[in-house]
Order: C-alpha cells, then structure tokens, then sequence
C-alpha cells in the first residue's frame, strides 16, 4: 500500500510564483470561513434538522464535521499551499497525469454552482428590499415569493445584482478584494447572527424551540438521518470544489495549516448553531411545524416576523444576513474559476472576473427561468436549477472530495506530511491517523454520498 503514495515523495517542493498572498492567516481563516458559511448554513441547515429530529442530527452533523469534514478540508488547504497554484494547476504539478482532471472538475463544479447560486443569491437581495418595504405585513409570503419566481425580468436583475457585487470584490484581488471584504463581512455576519439568536430565544416559546433543536430524538436514528448529516456537513464546508485548494495556494510558507482548518470548521459550525437558534425559537413561536422543508426562509419565516414586535426591521436584518453569507460562498465560487485563467492562460485578474461573471450569468438565465416563465426548461423530472443543483451537489461535488481524499492519502502522502510535520501543534501518530483516515474511512463516506446521490 505504501508503493502508491511513494511516487510523490520525489516531488520537490514547488517554489512559490509571484503571485499575491494573504495579508494575514487570520485574513485566511476568515476568507475560508466566509466560503465556508453560506446559504447551507442558515437557510439548508435548519430545515435539514427540522426534518430529521433536531437534537440527533446535531449530534450526527458535529461527528461528521470533526472526522470527514476537517480531514477532507485540511487535505485541500495542503494541496493549495504546496502547490502554490490553481486546482488545475496544484493537481498537474503535483500529481501530474490524469490527476489534473480533478483540478478541471473542482473549476468546473465551481462555475455551475456560481451560476445557480447567483439567482438563489438575488432572492435574499429581493426579499431584504420588500421586507423592508413593510410588503409582508400586507401580502402573504407564499404568493410574494411564487410572484417573484414566476416574473421573468426581475430574479434575473437581482440575480445580476449579487453577481455584479460578488465580481467587484474578486477583481480587487486577494488582499484588497477577498481578504478586506471578509474581515468586515464575517464579523458582521455573526454579529447579526448573535443578535437574532438572542431575540429569537426571548421569544414566548422560544425555549421550547431551542430544546427542540438540542435534545436528540432517538426516533429519527435512521440510516437517512445520517446521511443527511453526512451530506451537509460535507457540504458545508465547501470542500470538493477547489476553493480551498485556491485559497489555501495563496498561504505563505510557515502560516499553519491545521490550526486553520480547526478554526474554518469551529466557525462554520458555530454559524450553524445559531442559524438553528434562529429559526427553532421563532418557528415554535408562531405554532408552525419545524420540519417545514425548503420554504422556512422565504415562506415561513416571513410570516414569523410579520407576528413579532419589531419584526419588519428583524426580517430586514435576517435577510441581509442571508445576503451576506450568500455573498462570502459567492466569492469563493467565482476565484477559482478566475485563478484558473490567470495562472494557466495569463489572464489579467479583472478581464478573468469580468468574463467569468458575464458567462457565469448567462447560465444562469435558465435557472432562473425554469422556476417560472419557462417550466419546459425541465428534465428527468427537475427543473434546470435543480437538475444543475442535483448534478454539482450529489454528483460533482463528492467525485472531487473522494479524488482530493484519495489524492493526498495515496499519491502525495509524504508530501503532504512533511508539510504538517514543521507544525508544533501536529505530532506523528496524529499524522498518520490522518493519512489513514484520507485513503480508507474518507473514501468510503464520501462514496456512500455518492451512491445516496444516485438512488436518491
């Protein structure tokens, strides 16, 4: 089994390029837990535990958070820091071979999510606007929102919209861009999350709610339940799309790396409890069922803030929080794909974001209209966006968490543990464990989702 790894113990160490790098590892660990924290945290999270049990999925989704999750993400920050490149580029250096199709698959994962991502995106952006327009207290959530699917015009603007500001803080690059935009976002973001929670848990009800997301119920220990928590916390660390193999290449030698990955986690979590603190308390405050599915954001929780004193200004702030974590995800979508042109074609950072952008919108014009206008943009039973949905989540984004996983536990296992082994808080056994974890434990969860994916 060690002959499979041996052929990358005779890769030097690649020199760095001249290329831009974090100010500051806390500028990275912000800028990785921005990408982390998205829209799964606070809108797919919380339906996700309504829907199986509250209490025991938190319990799943922790355990797979402190085993696959950490250990696929750290794989993915060695990958980037050692090669010091883009996937593509990581992946040919590296592996060298049929390898760098794996960096193809993460920009390429990247790109169609972005392009979806982008209408969901525009909906909190529509939905921050009309909450504070006092809308919700006049007309029912419900048809707002199916009004608002079934325009052409509009999603499409908002969409437009959110792309446009995601595009502006990538083309200011990895400092001035990313870096900066993420060491005021994310503060904000868990400041509004902070403050929600404890408005949400003051709540009548608002306990019972709370114990309802906390305490485990053993009658929804099922095989399903742990594939959900399998699945998002997979997920929900943005891992198997390259991004923190992009992010991770633009870490300077010495900065460690598996503290970070400790800390990227410890918040994404975090940003999940209290999402769930959130929504649980106000739920059970208007008497609705907690397992009410996708529709909790845009349909239920509107209606929730239309009954609580001061509610236009908290759905206000609970929307542009969910603009906010949509648009940390966004940007970690959108730099991959522009790493890729400037390390591998030359491309000039803003065309890259530019180009990059006007495609990723252009494909995402059909997403948008399937959901309304043009329901015949449909196939196997999905729309476009959920069919898009379907084939980056289930399929794409697990084939490149097994390759990532597979990669450093088989290809570049000695590599990858010299580039821990200068790190104080790493010691050899726990090294190894690791190494083991990537090629047999990692492999088999992250195929289990894949085969979910399928027969689901």
């Amino acid at each position: 089994m060690q002959r499979a790894s041996e052929g990358a113990s005779d890769v030097a160490r690649p020199a760095a390029a001249a290329r831009e790098t974090w100010a500051s590892r806390l500028g990275f660990v912000m800028a990785a837990a921005g990408s982390a924290v998205g829209l799964g945290n606070i809108w797919r999270f919380p339906w996700l535990a309504g829907e199986n049990g509250g209490g025991l999925f938190l319990i799943a989704y922790l355990l797979m958070v402190g085993t696959l999750g950490i250990s696929v993400l750290l794989a993915e920050i060695v990958i980037g820091r050692a090669a010091q490149k883009d996937p593509v580029g990581a992946f040919r250096l590296l592996g060298g071979g049929p390898w760098r199709l794996v960096g193809y698959l993460g920009i390429a994962s990247a790109f169609l999510i972005l392009s979806f991502y982008g209408v969901v995106a525009g909906w909190t952006l529509a939905f921050a606007v009309k909450q504070a327009s006092g809308l919700f207290e006049t007309a029912a959530p419900s048809q707002v929102f199916a009004d608002l699917l079934a325009a052409t015009y509009e999603p499409l603007a908002w969409a437009f919209a959110f792309l446009a500001m995601t595009a502006a803080v990538v083309s200011g690059g990895i400092r001035n861009g990313i870096e900066r935009a993420n060491l005021v976002l994310m503060p904000l973001l868990f400041l509004l999350l902070v403050l929600l929670a404890v408005r949400a848990v003051t709540l009548p009800r608002g306990l019972e709610g709370l114990a309802f997301f906390f305490a485990p119920d053993v009658t929804h220990l099922t095989t399903a339940t742990i594939a959900a928590a399998l699945g998002q916390a997979f997920f929900s660390l943005s891992i198997g799309l390259g991004a923190m193999i992009t992010y991770g290449s633009y870490l300077q030698r010495g900065q460690p790396v598996g503290r970070a990955a400790f800390q990227i986690a410890a918040l994404d979590t975090l940003a999940a409890l209290l999402a769930g603190s959130i929504v649980f308390p106000a739920v059970y405050f208007a008497g609705i069922d907690p397992a009410s599915g996708p529709g909790l954001a845009f349909v239920t929780l509107p209606s929730v803030f239309a009954e609580m004193p001061a509610g236009r200004l908290f759905g206000v702030v609970f929307f542009v929080l969910l603009a906010i974590a949509a648009l940390t995800s966004a940007i970690s979508l959108l730099e991959p794909v522009v790493a890729f042109l400037v390390d591998e074609y030359g491309f000039r950072r803003r065309l890259a974001t530019l180009l990059t952008t006007v495609v990723a919108f252009l494909v995402g014009i059909p997403s948008s209209l399937s959901l309304g206008p043009m329901p015949e943009l449909a196939a196997f039973g999905m729309s476009f966006l959920d069919l898009v949905d379907f084939v980056t989540a289930s399929l794409m984004l697990p084939a490149g968490g097994l390759a990532m996983a597979l990669f450093v536990g088989w290809k570049i296992a000695p590599l990858a543990t010299a580039e821990l082994a200068g790190e104080a808080q790493h010691r050899q056994p726990l090294i190894r464990a690791w190494i083991l974890f990537l090629r047999f434990a990692a492999p088999a969860a992250i195929g289990w989702i894949l085969v979910a994916g399928l027969i689901g």
